[in-house]
């Protein structure tokens, strides 16, 4: 199923979405305006947004409340990769140059922290104190964990606990926050918001499993970057932590860096990756992270959203960009 078809019971919410992200390109400010409409208008798949509208599609589907909340987490998802980008230097983004690339790393900077304000002040509209305190705890995670990946750079010694901890903090928190404010602010008993939560949890560690899987074996036009992008900055991520595991001695990737410099080193390492089973392993571990989300979703009632949930987790483990 595609993605449009899967967003298809929140569709308008969905244009409204991209009207209000719209609005918050078109700053007062001259010099922010550029930036900011740049990296807004640059598209996506807006599954953060669309997530937060189906988790409300499943009991109360109040757009009022609704629609702040789903513009809020993809301003903060963008505010996130901004930052990213900056502190990794990345040129490419989607196949198109970065905001630091365009603009330098101090206005990158800056545009990432008045996207994280924007945000807020979105997430203030709702009215909804503990929908506030969600965003507040996720910003947190989401920080934390960033610089966690960021201290960790270059050390391949990581555990796949470690691994998992650190992504449940910068990636799947996020997908977390959105599930369970849509329930919360769709008035969803307290065993749905917690069955929504748990969706959103899986549903992001999923996600970025795929993600890992791709930075090793995608296609470089599809990815809009260059395959090992991850590798090349140090990032471990699960197929290099399981190819670890297969050659136990720490030095290995070192010996392979010092020898045949980076560029050589990350094309080896990358063939190992392919030429093993680790792939299908990924797929494997991805599979049951979406296992699990499905099983969350058995708490919902069948009416409302309920499949859109399920496909969107179908399509976590096929989607290839």
């Amino acid at each position: 199923m595609s993605i449009a078809a899967i967003y298809e019971p929140v569709q308008q919410g969905m244009v409204d979405v991209e009207e209000r992200l719209k609005a918050v390109g078109r700053s007062d400010l001259p010099w922010m305006a550029e930036p900011m409409s740049y990296i807004l208008e640059s598209g996506g798949k807006r599954v953060r947004p669309a997530l937060t509208l189906l988790a409300g599609r499943a009991f109360h589907y109040d757009l009022n409340s609704l629609l702040p909340m789903a513009v809020a987490v993809e301003l903060f998802h963008t505010a996130t990769l901004v930052h990213d980008d900056a502190v990794d230097e990345s040129q490419l983004r989607r196949g198109r140059p970065t905001v630091n690339s365009l603009w330098g790393k101090s206005v990158a900077l800056l545009v990432g922290d008045y996207l994280f304000a924007r945000s807020a002040q979105m997430v203030c509209q709702t009215g909804n104190i503990r929908v506030m305190e969600l965003f507040a705890q996720a910003l947190v995670d989401i920080s934390s964990g960033q610089l966690k990946q960021f201290m960790g750079a270059f050390d391949w010694r990581q555990s796949r606990d470690d691994y998992y901890e650190q992504i449940r903090s910068k990636t799947a928190s996020l997908f977390a926050l959105a599930a369970e404010s849509g329930a919360i602010l769709g008035g969803a008993p307290e065993d749905a918001v917690g069955a929504l939560r748990d969706y959103g949890n899986n549903l992001g560690m999923a996600f970025q499993r795929v993600d890992d899987i791709l930075d090793f074996v995608g296609d470089e036009a599809e990815l809009g970057k260059p395959v090992g992008s991850d590798l090349l900055q140090g990032t471990p991520t699960l197929p290099l932590i399981l190819l670890v595991e297969r050659h136990r001695d720490d030095s290995f990737l070192k010996e392979i860096w010092e020898r045949d410099g980076e560029q050589e080193g990350v094309r080896r390492v990358v063939g190992m990756v392919r030429d093993s089973s680790i792939v299908d392993e990924c797929y494997g571990i991805a599979a049951e992270f979406s296992d699990t989300a499905h099983r969350a979703l058995e708490r919902l009632p069948q009416e409302g959203s309920r499949r859109a949930l399920c496909e969107l987790a179908h399509y976590m483990l096929e989607r290839r960009i």
